[in-house]
């Protein structure tokens, strides 16, 4: 038993713990008595809580302030449903000498918001992200115009996302909660402002739409105002007309104006008064002492259209220098404090007054004239796509690269998609503008402008259903005189369809500025000039920044930034029109250049396929945890995407694709046509020939009449065990073994062309690719090819067609152990048989047996994707998914082409006939027996089946049944008639 300390048993009771309401000491730390701690709640003074109610769009909106973040000078949560924004806003100590407003907005959206634990390392939050830094811009744009002329105390605003259920997004929350915040504070400012999104759905506008309606809507429009005046404008949109985009902004205006007054009545509950600080004026005295020394000289600069942006630049310097050596000889240190101020601020009034008077700009175009254009699609070729896009003397290099699936941006945030398939990365470089700096982390101005061109491209890129790849577009400035976020606009474009992307149409931005004249009285515009393609300076000197992008149809992205307290709506919208004539202007270049997306067929060219496997198949591909995939990777440089059922190829070149391709073709194997090439290894050796392993485990039979076009007495002069050797199926032998042919890929001794099939060697492996072709090629291709492979080895047994959708092998596989076996049971002898070898009723009852014995394949790439695929494509792939012609069928065709040109008699006309009866000419009465994607089967009496292939465009419609006069025109390699419609009459 512990005892008690004896000072503290010998002291008196009223200086015991007990008799200051202490309990015990625990740790170092003091505890209340339970019941002087009841007590001592009843006199703590409650915080003192300001709520206001509203309702915009039929949804509820709550400000409240004073429950947290009490020590900030002013602090907001607005809530909507059940996304909460906490918005605060402080103010330095002190005056600072500066001639700008150094305001910092910070969005930050934490992982605790939705109730998630950050996936990084350190389980913390990082850097800002991209999204972050839009939506400080989102808040900064709005609110910098509003504080007062010679305010440069440094200002910050905070917003954070304390909760979010995902169906609001936060940043016009935020903003609404910053300007209640700055309302609140002690901060000079001349709000409050109001911020609401706009969306449409099927023609209808919607106030406040959810992040599900927004998938819908073709108007992402985020409108910020003040009770009369626009102070900024956010568009993304799916090709939406001027007059539509009008009547948003017309009513998003009223709507926004409705979170104002719930601000200015919290403000009169809760508000601080306004505290007094020093502005940082220009005195008249300073500006009548430069404006003296310097507006003639600056007028004469502005004047001469033969400068350019750093001769103007240069000459413009050398004033202000002038200016200040005649201010040092005078001693007039005040002036000198704020002269390049004073200097821009003469610049400013020259180049307004000349604009508003005569009409006059710095360059000596007209207010609607747009500058040289300059256009050129493939600048680099080596690349995916690229492009160079000049105006005046903005310079843009775009480029684009292509991607797998699994490439796409990982984005963690509270609202949106999870990834980004479609990335553009804007970059400022300081050589654009003869400058000396560092590249740094995220740039905010890099980030905002970038963002804008890609919300422009977006409206036109392909659905992602059609075009699963990823694409990434890179801007870089190599010149700057304005507007290099629409320059990106246009170069982006063009890389684009240089990159063989299948864009709908060109997209094309210009910046439109605008020049306005006050009343000193009242403030309000007594007079302005709207100007088209504005210059650098024109930006800096102008009252607005109204980029505007889009296509012939319509509108796709737009931002306007407001230097001034806000611009009438009015004066906003008569912006639209010369926008639109300028883009129509800048298209009318572009399209010269490039007006549909590219085939690039050279063989440095990238390759991206889609193949379709089983799962089970993609399993073995990828190997133990994905060893097997990484080792592929690794050894060829192409890299693989494995989504359910699908893999998806990236390669730099034709060579690394047929590199990889082979590697799977070993590992997974596919199904076995006839007129395919294959890469295989000589397993054992025969007299009559060699067992040949391919195909993913498969074996086929290389007879030693197939090695060669010349005599061959012995197998081993030509091949042997191990040897790796590319063959062609050619069909089967009469005891189901698969028929290869090393001669077949040859070309023909005393023949000088090229044998078509060794070059398309590599289309056997993409005859289950998803590719996409240039419009206008894609379909012809396709539909050839299929009618030529339309009935293949196994697709007509006994004059019966095989289902398209049919499980049963197109191949049987039998091993060189079962034909060893084979040989010692049977007496027959595998003698050397020609390529046209016809299947006797034996072999072909014995290979059905065998087909209802052997378990059924996965589909063939080629069958699969003739189910799964539309019938044309088109896109963005330097390469066409037109699948070589097989062997036999080309042999067939030319051959077909001949007897019609050479027959010149009168066809025999018969009612019906076996085989041997039915001759080139012969005229048949045909029933239609089955209905193929290509064409017919067709009954010609006494068991005897024919094929007739649909002729092009052909739109007739047929039924099973339907009888049509046919004439027997060409045989195929298995004896099948081919027929061609004949009309008697």
């Amino acid at each position: 038993m512990r005892r008690a300390n004896p000072l503290l048993r010998t002291l008196p009771h009223f200086l015991t713990w007990r008799a200051f309401r202490f309990r015990t000491i625990c740790s170092g730390r003091l505890g209340f008595d339970g019941a002087s701690a009841t007590t001592t709640t009843t006199t703590t003074k409650h915080l003192d809580t300001f709520t206001e109610q509203f309702e915009i769009g039929s949804r509820v909106i709550t400000l409240e302030t004073g429950k947290i973040a009490r020590f900030a000078n002013g602090a907001v949560v607005l809530a909507m449903e059940n996304t909460n924004v906490l918005s605060t806003v402080t103010s330095a100590k002190g005056d600072a000498v500066r001639d700008f407003l150094p305001l910092t907005v910070d969005y930050q959206e934490k992982q605790f918001a939705q109730g998630v634990i950050p996936t990084s390392f350190m389980r913390r939050e990082g850097a800002p992200k991209e999204r972050e830094l839009l939506c400080g811009r989102i808040i900064d744009r709005p609110i910098r115009p509003l504080f007062p002329s010679g305010f440069y105390h440094e200002v910050q605003v905070m917003a954070s996302v304390l909760s979010s259920d995902g169906t609001q997004d936060p940043d016009v929350l935020a903003a609404n909660a910053t300007s209640a915040a700055l309302m609140l504070s002690d901060i000079p400012w001349g709000g409050p402002i109001g911020m609401v999104r706009i969306g449409r759905i099927c023609g209808q506008f919607i106030v406040n739409p959810s992040m599900d309606e927004l998938k819908l809507s073709d108007l992402n429009l985020v409108y910020a105002c003040t009770m009369d005046k626009t102070l900024m404008i956010d568009v993304q949109a799916r090709e939406i007309s001027e007059k539509d985009l009008e009547a948003g902004l017309r009513m998003a205006h009223p709507e926004a104006v409705k979170y104002i007054e719930p601000q200015i009545r919290l403000a009169a509950k809760a508000g601080k008064s306004k505290k007094e600080y020093k502005l940082s004026m220009l005195s008249d005295k300073t500006m009548e002492k430069v404006s003296t020394l310097a507006e003639a000289p600056i007028k004469a600069v502005f004047t001469d259209p033969t400068y350019g942006k750093f001769e103007r630049g240069e000459a413009l310097d050398n004033i202000a220098q002038d200016v200040k050596r005649v201010l040092e000889e005078e001693g007039d240190e005040e002036s000198l404090k704020v002269l390049s101020k004073a200097v821009d601020t003469v610049r400013k009034k020259v180049v307004r007054k000349r604009i508003i008077a005569e009409g006059n700009r710095l360059d000596g175009r007209q207010l609607d004239e747009v500058r040289p254009l300059y256009c050129e699609a493939g600048y680099i070729s080596m690349l995916h796509g690229s492009a160079l896009f000049s105006r005046g003397e903005t310079q843009v290099l775009c480029t684009v690269t292509l991607g797998a699936p699994t490439d796409a941006q990982r984005l963690e945030s509270v609202v949106g998609p999870p990834t980004k398939r479609f990335m553009l990365h804007y970059s400022f470089p300081p050589f654009c503008i003869n400058d000396v700096g560092k590249r740094g982390g995220l740039n905010r101005r890099e980030v905002g402008h970038g963002t804008l061109a890609e919300k422009a491209l977006l409206a036109v890129l392909p659905p992602e259903d059609d075009f699963p790849y990823t694409v990434r577009v890179n801007s870089e400035v190599m010149a700057s005189d304005g507007s290099t976020s629409m320059a990106t606009v246009c170069g982006g474009s063009m890389a684009l369809m240089d990159a063989g992307i299948p864009v709908r149409e060109h997209v094309a931005g210009v910046s439109v500025g605008l020049i306005s004249e006050l009343d000193p009285s009242t403030g309000e515009i007594t007079d302005y000039r709207i100007l088209t393609d504005i210059l650098g300076l024109e930006d800096h000197l102008g009252d607005i920044d109204f980029k505007i992008a889009g296509t012939r149809k319509g509108v796709t992205a737009i931002q306007l930034d407001i230097k001034p307290a806000g611009i009438p709506l009015d004066i906003v919208c008569e912006c639209l029109e010369p926008a639109h004539k300028a883009r129509l202007q800048i298209l009318d270049h572009m399209e010269q250049e490039i007006n549909i997306p590219r085939n690039k067929n050279d063989s440095t060219s990238p390759r991206l396929v889609t193949l379709k496997y089983n799962n089970d198949a993609l399993r073995r591909l990828i190997g133990p945890m994905g060893a097997l995939k990484r080792k592929m990777e690794v050894e060829t440089g192409a890299r693989m995407s494995v989504g359910d059922g699908k893999l998806t190829i990236v390669a730099k070149n034709q060579f690394v694709m047929d590199k990889l391709l082979e590697k799977i073709d070993f590992i997974v194997g596919r199904e076995i046509e006839v007129g395919g090439i294959y890469t295989g290894i000589v397993t054992s050796i025969k007299e009559y020939g060699a067992f040949v392993e391919f195909n993913g485990g498969q074996h086929g039979l290389l007879h030693i009449s197939e090695l060669s076009y010349e005599p061959v007495s012995r197998v081993s002069e030509v091949v042997s065990v191990g040897q790796k050797v590319s063959l062609m199926c050619i069909g089967q032998d009469v005891h189901g073994n698969i028929k290869l042919s090393l001669k077949a890929t040859l070309p023909r001794p005393g023949r000088l062309e090229t044998n078509d099939v060794i070059e398309g060697s590599v289309t056997s492996f993409k005859e289950t690719a998803n590719i996409w072709t240039p419009v206008g090629n894609a379909s012809t291709a396709q539909e050839q090819q299929n009618s030529a492979s339309e009935l293949s080895l196994g697709d007509l047994k006994s004059g019966e067609a095989k289902s398209p959708t049919s499980q049963v092998p197109v191949i049987l596989i039998r091993s060189a152990a079962e034909c060893d076996e084979e040989e010692k049971s049977s007496s027959s002898n595998l003698s050397s048989e020609g390529n046209g070898v016809q299947l006797d009723c034996k072999s072909k009852s014995r290979q059905s047996q065998n087909a209802t014995d052997s378990p059924p394949k996965s589909k063939s790439r080629r069958s699969q994707d003739v189910i799964d695929s539309p019938a044309s494509h088109s896109g963005p792939l330097p390469y066409t998914n037109a699948k070589k012609t097989k062997l036999s069928m080309q042999k067939q065709s030319k051959s077909d082409l001949q007897k019609q040109e050479g027959d010149e008699q009168e066809p025999k006309d018969k009612a019906s006939g076996t085989a041997k009866d039915l001759e080139l000419g012969t005229k048949v009465t045909a029933k239609v027996y089955q209905i193929r994607a290509h064409g017919l089967v067709l009954d010609l009496g006494r068991g005897l089946r024919g094929m007739y292939r649909f002729e092009e465009n052909n739109s007739r419609n047929f039924k099973i049944g339907d009888e049509m006069r046919v004439v027997c025109s060409s045989f195929s390699s298995k004896g099948i008639p081919i027929l061609s419609f004949v009309d008697d009459k």
